[in-house]
């Protein structure tokens, strides 16, 4: 079943922590069988509280894969800065 990683960036805190990490995060993704299926684009808030600035999907084939891609050392590297950069909320999710 495939998986996916939802990330959701919920306030920017400093933007040149957000660019460290976008020069770094695709060097993580190199190797892994990930489709992206958004990246930070127009979004809507359409129930509930919290316009998001941002939100990334990120399909894998299956959740192992999904979470050995997000627990590897490249990407862990990148996500120091992502995290320094704004607040986030981050979600893996099987899928059908």
């Amino acid at each position: 079943m495939p998986a996916y990683i939802i990330i959701i960036r919920e306030e920017t805190i400093d933007p040149a922590e957000l660019q460290i990490y976008a020069q770094m995060a695709p060097a993580g993704l190199e190797g892994f069988p990930v489709y992206i299926k958004a990246i930070y684009g127009k979004n809507e808030l359409i129930e509930g509280d919290g316009q998001p600035e941002g939100i990334a999907i990120l399909e894998f084939p299956t959740y192992d894969e999904a979470m050995t891609w997000y627990t590897n050392p490249l990407y862990q590297a990148a996500r120091v800065h992502r995290l320094k950069g704004g607040r986030y909320r981050s979600f893996i999710v099987e899928g059908i």
